[in-house]
């Protein structure tokens, strides 16, 4: 099971289609897995507390158990915090963790740009706030391509096997 984290904007779901289809593994985005009461938090530009998070991580580490007993998969979350990484693994024979790290301008430049989702630039600094950097796992600087970034988590993955 590997879990592509960090903030939004950072290509969460970019890197992690890619690494699916390189890896031959299914993706999912955790984002699909909200209920609708946080997507309309979000879409109100209203920031999510751990209280709104926390029926979704679980329904999520009820995923994650199904997904490894399938052969894995690719997810990308947020998992901002330990706590909520620790609930992600909580059902997992082994997580790969994958943190993809990008400076606060370089992020918020990027949702800028893009169109169609529900996290608006302003709630960008919230996640910065609230993200708690893992000390383990795959830590990837997000201001190289991203092919150049699925050769690097392939070529390493594919050494620790």
């Amino acid at each position: 099971m590997i879990i592509v984290m960090g903030v939004s904007g950072c290509g969460k779901t970019t890197i992690g289609e890619q690494l699916a289809k390189a890896l031959n593994l299914p993706f999912y985005d955790a984002d699909d897995f909200h209920p609708q009461a946080n997507i309309d938090k979000m879409k109100q530009n209203i920031a999510l507390t751990d209280v709104d998070r926390h029926p979704w991580l679980l329904t999520l580490a009820n995923h994650i158990a199904d997904w490894d007993t399938r052969g894995g998969a690719v997810l990308s979350c947020s998992a901002l915090k330990e706590s909520y990484r620790t609930v992600l693994a909580s059902t997992s024979k082994s997580v790969t963790w994958v943190y993809l790290k990008g400076s606060f301008e370089l992020i918020k430049s990027r949702i800028e740009e893009r169109t169609g989702h529900y996290m608006a630039s302003h709630l960008l600094q919230s996640q910065f706030d609230a993200l708690e950097e893992p000390n383990y796992g795959y830590h990837i600087t997000i201001d190289q391509s991203p092919e150049r970034i699925i050769e690097t988590l392939v070529s390493n993955l594919k050494t620790h096997e």
